[in-house]
């Protein structure tokens, strides 16, 4: 799924990540902290923003996108109102963890990393999220859902429709 970002809805925040840039020209890391103002106005780093800060800030595209997807706070693609975190940690992985993420991959029609057409929901695989004892393990924002069987995954993505 490729998602469209409008420049003319953007305009007042690209003024503000522009006036950002500005201000803070020659300060030491301003990469990382324009990338970090980015992301906190658009939820993610398009390539059209991450053109604008190559422009402002006289960096090479590659250099960019090698930082964007180097750290995971950063998201090239933007992440839903719901992001469900499956554990793949070594104690949910053991109990099938990875059927609850096929499962949850089928439900919703996206893969790890993607998100829903309607910005509704994203999915990640993470590592350990600390519920061992529950494994396995799925967060969908900040509710925690353990030991977990594939017939209890549409019905949980349910509640979030």
């Amino acid at each position: 799924m490729e998602f469209v970002f409008d420049l003319e809805e953007n305009k007042d925040y690209i003024r503000e990540l522009k006036l950002f840039m500005r201000e803070n020209r020659g300060k030491k890391g301003l990469l990382m902290d324009a990338l970090h103002k980015a992301q906190s106005l658009f939820g993610y780093l398009p390539i059209e923003v991450q053109r604008i800060i190559s422009e402002e800030l006289k960096v090479s595209l590659a250099e960019i996108y090698g930082v964007a997807t180097f750290y995971s706070h950063f998201s090239l693609v933007p992440k839903g109102e719901y992001n469900i975190g499956v554990c793949m940690g070594t104690a949910c992985y053991v109990k099938q963890a990875q059927q609850i993420l096929d499962k949850v991959e089928e439900v919703l029609g996206i893969e790890v990393g993607q998100t829903t057409p309607d910005r509704k929901f994203s999915i990640s695989a993470t590592r350990c999220l600390g519920a061992c004892g529950l494994a396995p393990v799925m967060m969908i924002g900040d509710d925690v859902y353990g030991r977990l069987v594939e017939d209890d995954v549409e019905e949980i993505l349910n509640k979030y429709r």
